[in-house]
C-alpha cells in the first residue's frame, strides 16, 4: 500500500512539474510575441526589376497600406545585380533578390555571410528574334546576340547551351553584351534580323514594341535537352532570395515572417494575373498591360526548405562544372541553406 501510494505521489509530482514546464514554455512564447509586437524589426529589402519584384507585389502592396504590423519592411527595386551586390556586403539591405549563381559567388566572397532563403524563379530566359532565321542552337552558329547578365545566370546558362551544342561561345557567336534588359530591347527593336536573350517579362515588352519580334528558343527547354543525357539532372533556376547570415541569427522571427508573407505574394500573383498586373503597373516595373501577358510565362516560385537545397545545388554543380568562377570558385555548403529549425 505504502508502495502504490509513493508511485502515486511520484505520477502527481511530475504531472506538476510537466504542467509547469508548459506553462513556463507558453508564458516565454506569448512573452516573445508580445515583444515583438511592441519592437518590430526593420526588414530592408531589394528586388530586381523582372519576375523576383513581381512575385513580391502584393507584399510590397500590404507593407506600404500598413496592413502588414508584424515588422517594419522596406522595399526597393534595382534595374541590375550590380547594385544590389554591395549594399548586401555592407549591410546596407537585409534579404535580397539575386541571380542564382551570383548568391553563390556572394557566399564565396563574403565567407559565408549570405545565405539562400529560397528559390524564387525558375527558367524565364527566352531567345527572341526579329526575323525567322534561328530555329536551333545550332542556327545561331556566328550570330549576334544582344545580352545582358554577363558573368551571372543568364551569361552562364546560355554559354552552357552554346558549349553543349558545339558552339564555342567566345568564337562561334559574338554576344554583344548590355548593362540592362531594357537596352536589349532597344537593340532588337532597331535591328533587323536582330538576336537577343531576354527573360520575362522583357520578352513580352520586345514583343509589344515590334510584333515582328518572335520568340525563337526557349532557354529552359534547350537546357532540359542537354540535361536528358545527365545521370544527375538539374533544373534552370534563375532566381533566389538571399539574407545576409548577420541578420538571420540575429532576427530569425522576423525572417519567418518575412518568409511567410513573400510566400503568400507569390501565391496570390500566381493566381491573380490580372489584379497583380495591376500592381506590377503601380511599382512601375513593367506597364500592367505587359506584366498580365508576360505573368503566366514567368515561372514565379516560392521553394524552400530541402527542394531549395536539392535543386539549387544541383544547379550550381552544372555551373561550376562549367566555369568554377561562375558560382565562385566551389559549391557552398549546408550552411548556405537556410533551413528553417
Amino acid at each position: 500500500m505504502k508502495k502504490k501510494m509513493a508511485v502515486m505521489l511520484l505520477a502527481v509530482a511530475l504531472a506538476a512539474v510537466s504542467i509547469s514546464g508548459c506553462g513556463s514554455k507558453a508564458a516565454t512564447d506569448i512573452e516573445k510575441e508580445e515583444e515583438q509586437k511592441e519592437n518590430p524589426v526593420d526588414i530592408n529589402i531589394t528586388a530586381l526589376k523582372g519576375p523576383t519584384a513581381m512575385g513580391m507585389v502584393q507584399f510590397m502592396d500590404e507593407a506600404e497600406q500598413g496592413k502588414l504590423t508584424d515588422e517594419n519592411y522596406q522595399f526597393s527595386i534595382a534595374a541590375s545585380a550590380d547594385e544590389v551586390s554591395p549594399k548586401l556586403v555592407q549591410g546596407e539591405t537585409d534579404i535580397a533578390a539575386v541571380p542564382a549563381n551570383l548568391a553563390s559567388v556572394l557566399y564565396n566572397k563574403t565567407e559565408g555571410k549570405v545565405q539562400v532563403l529560397a528559390v524564387n524563379t525558375l527558367g524565364v530566359l527566352y531567345l527572341v528574334e526579329n526575323g525567322n532565321s534561328v530555329q536551333s542552337v545550332a542556327d545561331l552558329k556566328g550570330k549576334t546576340i544582344y545580352a545582358s547578365g554577363k558573368g551571372s545566370t543568364p551569361g552562364y546558362a546560355l554559354d552552357y547551351i552554346l558549349s553543349a551544342n558545339g558552339i564555342d561561345p567566345e568564337k562561334g557567336v559574338t554576344i554583344e553584351w548590355k548593362s540592362e534588359h531594357s537596352e536589349c530591347v532597344a537593340a532588337i527593336s532597331s535591328t533587323e534580323n536582330g538576336i537577343a536573350m531576354l527573360p520575362q517579362p522583357f520578352v513580352t515588352t520586345a514583343q509589344t514594341k515590334n510584333p515582328a519580334i518572335r520568340t525563337a528558343l526557349d532557354l529552359t527547354e534547350e537546357w532540359e535537352k542537354v540535361q536528358s543525357g545527365e545521370d544527375t539532372k538539374s533544373s534552370m533556376i534563375t532566381g533566389v532570395v538571399v539574407a545576409r547570415t548577420e541578420f538571420v541569427e540575429e532576427h530569425p522571427q522576423a525572417v519567418e515572417d518575412f518568409l511567410e508573407h513573400y510566400e503568400d505574394s507569390v501565391e496570390y500573383v500566381n493566381e491573380n494575373t490580372k489584379e497583380a498586373a495591376q500592381l506590377v503597373g503601380k511599382y512601375d516595373i513593367v506597364t500592367a498591360e505587359i506584366a498580365e501577358k508576360a505573368l503566366p510565362e514567368c515561372n514565379i516560385v516560392y521553394m524552400d526548405g530541402e527542394d531549395m537545397k536539392e535543386q539549387l545545388s544541383g544547379y550550381l554543380e552544372v555551373l561550376k562544372n562549367q566555369n568554377p568562377q561562375a558560382v565562385g570558385g566551389a559549391v557552398p555548403g549546408d550552411d548556405f541553406y537556410y533551413i528553417e529549425k
